[in-house]
């Protein structure tokens, strides 16, 4: 029985590992013990009364779908309590109930909604555009609505958003969120159980599709086959598809033609890395969903000197909270620094392609987001290849996301900037004047 649950715990964390950032799983899901499975009742461990009223009340809807997902629709979790340090215990159940029928179906992180979304310049279109489909599931042009962007930007939050507007507002009725992965496997599931027909009827029934991660659907020719049709059945029927993307439509290798077309035929937006503003905004709209009032420098130092995603500045700042209530600590400046040393210290002497472009926009007189726009105006268009080739020799990034980072361009984009800037670097002083001047800035700042 030992074995057995180890392995059903096993499942289920990997399941969980999907939908939480690295902070998180390691402050609240590596501790928990698997205490007893009788039939689908699972009994987990956990360290404190305030463990268990954090998990209930952060990852309640995430620990249910992982448990649902192994155990089937009728499983149930209750917490076993350690109240000192002997082994006595006290049994507490999941507060969180089944859910209604349409949201079972939807498969929804309820906590994903526009309101709990903080959006900045780096999003605002995408924003926008979800919220009007939303609004007229399948009554717009924006048919499929196609969100792409790096890792961890919030692309999953808000195309989420949509399903649980549109479930809010009574637009549809059946609501379908997956992602590529499990779309997948339930395919192939039903391919050994020889229910295809079943599997077709589940997806191709439904008023909204949401489909995360397509990217990962590359050289899986039958599954592809078989989301073509099903994309092909709901559009016909004018229902709503929603996807994401961690690249442009275009860039999606291993992706037939044919659904490469039909991704293009509504509207494609990007979700672009947030800039310090938008990042501190972030952090304290999370502070205020704790109902936490923390000082102002605190959200800076950490908006600051994390600048890679949205998952790492909570995850950084559920690390902090974690850690001042276990320990009864107050939140301070000081405390932030000293615990988050390993994750903010690295960041801290690196520079950052929003630098680079302030930095260079800056020298160059004009605002940092045409450094993002898609104007070829020729001073600007000059400017841009220079902050592309100084983002391309002073950090670790790829010519990917770089270009993504400069409006959602192409790496043949970047190097075709740096082939420019390196001919131009060769044959015009006035140029590698600037790029020494904009060079020195940088490495002046980072002192």
């Amino acid at each position: 029985m030992s074995r057995q649950i180890d392995q059903l715990w096993s499942s289920i964390l990997e399941n969980i590992k999907k939908e939480v950032n690295g902070n998180s799983y390691a402050t609240w899901f590596k501790t928990i013990k698997p205490a007893k499975i009788d039939g689908a009742t699972l009994t987990i461990q956990v360290p404190s009364q305030f463990f268990y009223e954090w998990l209930e009340t952060h990852y309640s809807d995430v620990l249910n779908r992982a448990i649902m997902y192994e155990l089937g629709p009728s499983a149930k979790l209750l917490y076993s309590v350690i109240i000192d340090s002997s082994i006595q215990s006290m049994q507490l159940p999941s507060m969180k109930k089944t859910a209604p029928k349409a949201k079972a179906l939807s498969n929804i992180n309820e906590r994903f909604t526009f309101d709990s979304f903080v959006e900045g310049d780096c999003n605002k279109f995408a924003k926008a555009a979800s919220m009007t489909v939303a609004k007229s599931p399948g009554g717009t042009t924006f048919n499929p609505l196609l969100v792409y962007g790096g890792v961890g930007l919030g692309k999953t939050h808000l195309i989420q958003a949509i399903g649980n507007l549109a479930l809010l507002q009574g637009l549809v009725n059946r609501v379908m969120y997956v992602d590529s992965e499990r779309f997948t496997m339930d395919f192939i599931d039903s391919i050994q159980k020889n229910k295809t027909t079943e599997f077709s009827s589940q997806y191709r029934t439904v008023d909204l599709l949401i489909v995360d991660d397509i990217q990962f659907f590359s050289n899986k020719e039958r599954t592809q086959d078989e989301f073509f049709h099903t994309f092909n059945a709901l559009h016909n029927k004018g229902k709503q598809i929603v996807l994401s993307s961690d690249r442009p439509p275009k860039e999606l290798n291993g992706i037939e033609e044919r659904l490469i077309s039909r991704f293009q035929w509504g509207l494609v937006v990007d979700i672009q890395s947030p800039d310090l503003e938008t990042r501190q905004a972030i952090l304290q709209k999370k502070a205020e969903e704790n109902g936490l009032e923390l000082p102002v420098e605190i959200f800076q130092f950490i908006a600051a000197n994390i600048t890679s995603n949205i998952r790492e500045l909570e995850g950084a700042l559920i690390r902090l909270l974690a850690y001042a209530s276990l320990n009864g600590e107050d939140i301070t400046l000081d405390l932030a620094k000293r615990l988050l040393k390993d994750v903010c210290l690295p960041q801290m002497r690196a520079i950052s392609i929003e630098f680079i472009q302030k930095t260079a926009a800056d020298y160059f007189g004009f605002p940092d987001d045409m450094m993002r726009a898609k104007t070829r105006k020729k001073e600007i268009a000059q400017a841009r290849q220079i902050a592309m080739y100084l983002c391309k020799k002073l950090t670790d990034n790829s010519l990917k996301t770089i270009g993504l980072h400069f409006g959602g361009r192409d790496h043949t984009t970047v190097i075709h900037a740096l082939t420019t800037v390196e001919h131009m670097l060769k044959n015009d002083a006035k140029v590698q004047d600037q790029v020494d001047a904009i060079k020195n800035k940088i490495e002046i700042a980072q002192l």
